[in-house]
């Protein structure tokens, strides 16, 4: 009875490393195409870095139709209204590609920005997103803050009570220093 088992348990395991063997190995960057339209961006986010307020961004996002159907699409949301769209508005056949520009004006804005742009469209993948991102500093204090102490003149600075301040222009800079 043991030797039946056995080799039962024995035939099992052959036959499962038989069918492993020769199975398909796919490389692990093989792209499986998609029944259906599918939208794959060549870059997600754009860091536009720092600029000053009231300047204009305008970037475009390329994206493929990596499916085996037309891609449309249908809308672009905007997280805010300082952004627009603009995309192709034909349908991308399998394995063209298309385009989406957004311009982001900084007019009114300050500090880190995050406008995110919301893809509406038939890919089998549902809605996409991309994003503009990056740094609005004040227009006054973005040229203050290339001045630097060493490039105002000995006559324009004034010490008093261990503090010194130089007036470049209109913007003051203050510099507190310490006593010996």
């Amino acid at each position: 009875m043991k030797k039946v088992l056995l080799l039962a348990l024995s035939l099992t395991t052959m036959g499962f490393a038989a069918q492993a063997q020769t199975a398909a190995v796919k490389p692990a960057n093989a792209q499986t195409k998609v029944a259906g339209p599918q939208i794959q961006f060549e870059e997600m986010k754009f860091d536009f870095g720092s600029i000053k307020q009231g300047d204009v961004v305008d970037h475009t996002f390329k994206f493929k139709n990596v499916g085996t159907q037309p891609l449309v699409i249908s809308n672009i949301g905007v997280s805010c209204g300082c952004t627009t769209p603009d995309w192709t508005k034909e349908p991308v056949m399998p394995g063209k590609t298309g385009t989406i520009s957004a311009k982001f004006n900084s007019a009114g804005k300050m500090g880190m920005q995050n406008k995110v742009l919301t893809i509406e469209s038939n890919s089998v993948g549902g809605n996409a997103m991309v994003s503009l991102v990056g740094d609005v500093k004040d227009s006054a204090s973005a040229d203050a803050s290339t001045v630097t102490p060493a490039a105002v003149s000995p006559s324009e600075m004034d010490a008093k009570d261990g503090k010194q301040k130089a007036k470049v222009s209109d913007n003051k800079i203050k510099m507190k220093k310490k006593s010996s």
